[in-house]
């Protein structure tokens, strides 16, 4: 009996890449392909809202318009969670901070020296 070896070649595991990016051919820990997307350039204006969809109720005040890199963002993100005593994260260029802490965020944020507006309800 004669085996069919098209059906029997699926790959398991690969070490194509290994341990550098496709892209640029750099250590992983070098590269800078993915790490700083380029962001569309905002009016300048630091707008705070509040969102629940997606948190099964839950509300988080969202940060948008800062005008830094993920690395900056993440600095800002943790003195602000400081302020406000909750937890919080930075997802594509946003700021999110557990709850609802609207007024004390733009406070904080007029003080960091940003035009700020209190945006939605």
């Amino acid at each position: 009996m004669t085996r069919n070896h098209q059906r029997d070649t699926r790959l398991v595991y690969s070490t194509e890449h290994g341990g550098t990016c496709p892209q640029c051919n750099q250590k992983l820990d070098r590269c800078r392909c993915g790490k700083n997307p380029a962001r569309p350039a905002g009016d300048g204006i630091v707008r705070v809202s509040r969102a629940t969809k997606g948190r099964k109720g839950k509300g988080v005040s969202v940060i948008t318009g800062i005008p830094a890199d993920d690395s900056e963002l993440k600095q800002v993100a943790k003195v602000l969670k400081q302020k406000c005593g909750s937890g919080g994260t930075v997802k594509s260029g946003t700021i999110e901070i557990q709850g609802d802490h609207r007024n004390l965020l733009v406070a904080e944020l007029k003080g960091m020296g940003y035009t700020v507006k209190r945006s939605g309800g």
